[in-house]
């Protein structure tokens, strides 16, 4: 038997990278999966990839950010598989700049995509919580629920040129601890995990022919990372190199599964040793 077998995980931005690996690690675990991505194909195709694991799962495709996003992804969980158990607040992506030249559009997107979506899709998670841990209660049953943040080193010590992501990410740990004080009665466990460097398309080394960029709705940002830096953060961290997404998603696991219903309101760095 699976750890997480009759569980229902919902993690956002789980299409690519971090995510995916997220949702894979859940999925092998035995817990059915609502899968989330700003684009339709690599949502679908990580809900492939957990059926053909003998798991399932369903897409819930659109922008976390959006005012209506919260209640439809924890209402595709419902409607599908009749409960949510766990949530893994992952959606994320960097705009950067220096205080000086960061606009109110930098500063608000990240803003509304790491800190107001986390809080909208907790806010609506919080009406099967309590129905829940209510019925099991008065039937005498102890069950565990679990919300996983991710954050960052960026949140935990700071970043130059990333005042929006730094201060978004020391966010998501106010709002672990808050609702770990809050939601204890109800047998939810609320964690954080803060990356170190992981290697992601977000963090790829930058091409010659300058930066990589991703879409995020109607925007081209750039990506990546200057070979150089890449080189000087894996000589700082004292296992000799970034993560891969798998290995982040063992993380997140570790507060997903039930050896962790007694830590709550805590911040694990997965950064390979590396304290700035």
């Amino acid at each position: 038997m699976s750890k997480l077998d009759g569980k229902v995980a919902l993690v956002s931005g789980s299409g690519r990278g971090i995510g995916r690996a997220i949702a894979l690690k859940l999925a092998s675990e035995g817990a059915r999966v609502v899968v989330n991505d700003l684009d339709k194909e690599p949502a679908e195709e990580t809900v492939a990839a957990i059926k053909a694991m003998g798991s399932d799962a369903v897409a819930c495709v659109g922008n976390v950010s959006a005012a209506d996003f919260g209640d439809r992804f924890v209402g595709t969980a419902v409607d599908t598989f009749g409960t949510a158990d766990i949530v893994v607040n992952n959606a994320g992506f960097t705009w950067d700049a220096v205080v000086q030249k960061m606009t109110d559009e930098q500063w608000q997107a990240i803003m509304d995509t790491h800190v107001t979506a986390p809080f909208r899709i907790l806010r609506a998670f919080a009406e099967v919580l309590r129905a829940n841990a209510k019925k099991e209660a008065e039937e005498g049953k102890e069950v565990f629920r679990k919300v996983v943040n991710i954050s960052s080193i960026a949140g935990l010590y700071g970043n130059a040129g990333q005042i929006n992501y730094s201060s978004a990410k020391a966010a998501l740990v106010g709002m672990t601890r808050t609702m770990a004080k809050e939601w204890g009665r109800y047998k939810c466990n609320v964690n954080c995990v803060a990356f170190g460097y992981v290697k992601t398309r977000m963090t790829q080394e930058l091409q010659k022919d300058g930066a990589a960029t991703v879409k995020i709705e109607d925007k081209d940002l750039p990506v990546g990372i200057q070979p150089q830096m890449i080189k000087m953060m894996e000589a700082m961290i004292p296992l000799g190199r970034g993560a891969t997404p798998e290995e982040a998603a063992d993380a997140v696991y570790l507060f997903c599964s039930p050896e962790s219903n007694y830590i709550s309101g805590q911040v694990v760095l997965a950064g390979g040793g590396l304290i700035v």
